[in-house]
């Protein structure tokens, strides 16, 4: 029999029926984790085992996103993703639109706020990048050191290979494609986050590569090189870092040009010197390599972006940011502050 109501008191409130579960699977035995979610406007909120990366996808117009991880936590925005392959290649048919993917940390529970029109089949990516044994290593891989100092040609710094941070080669979707010659250096940040641990940076990789390759639908991951806070460079696409391999890191202007990203946000946070020290390295290596100077200033046409129209002339420094060819905040205010003194040091380095 049913019991009477206490006098005065309103009955109880239903309980709030539990966040669905979602589920974040692995393939062809990757450590990788991910799950895509369909979302629709307003907001949602979901659980699941564990998580430290989220983006979103969708293809048509950008819709706005916010995300938490905790109810008290405020809302931040999932900023959408300039980066990308040339319009027209074979790379970007049936390519999806992105946000950035940002790393968050081990977590559980996202609640997630959508706003906008015009955008159809928009998912929620979380990842999971795993944990492998190698991820701790502090030490750089002795084959890169060797290949160091094998190359003569314009002390190539040492670089972690794609097998150091868990490459699996069956994501690729594709073959890659070779430059003919260098003009420029674009640089990056991955605006990921910056609370990052040195064991968490090959897992962001394995994650972004995950992302770029499954959820975007590009051949590999979009940046030829990454350089992560301690200032240890990491080897992005496949295809041969001595070699000059198209990368999917500047809208309009990948051909002739080489992608370096550094993980982290770097709006308002400062990049390390060690960060610094690599990106210099590095574009010293590649230009020097290529016969090309740091300093001064390139005509190059570009094959579409949101900034300058397919074939348009354009004149671009040698060494430049991410912003001055898209309609971007990349690769940050602090880091863009510190493009003259790489273009500087860059040179110095070459002239070396």
């Amino acid at each position: 029999m049913s019991l009477p109501l206490l006098a005065g008191l309103p009955p109880a409130a239903p309980a709030e029926a539990p966040p669905p579960m979602v589920r974040l699977t692995a393939a062809d035995g990757s450590v990788v984790r991910a799950a895509e979610e369909p979302l629709a406007r307003g907001t949602s909120r979901l659980q699941t085992t564990s998580y430290s990366l989220v983006g979103a996808t969708w293809r048509g117009a950008a819709p706005r996103v916010w995300f938490r991880t905790a109810p008290a936590e405020a809302w931040r925005r999932l900023p959408v993703l300039e980066d990308g392959p040339t319009i027209g290649a074979a790379e970007a048919s049936g390519a999806r639109h992105g946000t950035d993917l940002v790393w968050t940390g081990p977590q559980r529970d996202v609640e997630v706020r959508v706003a906008g029109s015009g955008h159809r089949d928009l998912e929620l990516v979380l990842i999971d990048p795993g944990t492998l044994a190698t991820d701790r290593t502090a030490a750089p891989a002795p084959r890169a050191a060797a290949t160091e100092a094998a190359d003569g040609e314009a002390r190539r710094p040492v670089l972690r290979t794609r097998q150091d941070w868990g490459a699996k080669p069956r994501l690729r979707n594709g073959r890659p494609r070779y430059l003919d010659r260098l003009q420029q250096v674009h640089v990056h940040h991955t605006a990921t986050g910056n609370g990052y641990r040195r064991s968490d940076v090959p897992g962001i990789i394995r994650g972004m590569y995950r992302y770029h390759t499954q959820s975007l639908g590009w051949f590999d991951l979009g940046y030829n090189f990454l350089v992560d806070r301690f200032g240890r460079g990491w080897i992005g696409r496949s295809g041969g870092a001595h070699r000059l391999v198209q990368g999917a890191h500047t809208l309009g202007f990948n051909h002739q040009s080489v992608g370096v990203a550094v993980i982290g946000n770097l709006e308002q946070r400062r990049p390390s010197k060690g960060a610094v020290r690599m990106v210099t390295r590095i574009a010293a290596w590649k230009l020097d390599k290529h016969g090309r100077d740091a300093v001064g200033t390139v005509r190059t046409t570009s094959t579409g972006s949101d900034r300058y129209r397919d074939g348009q002339r354009v004149r671009l420094p040698v060494i430049d940011g991410h912003r001055d060819t898209n309609d971007t905040a990349c690769p940050g205010q602090r880091l863009y502050d510190r493009l003259p003194a790489i273009r500087r040091r860059t040179q110095a380095r070459i002239d070396g």
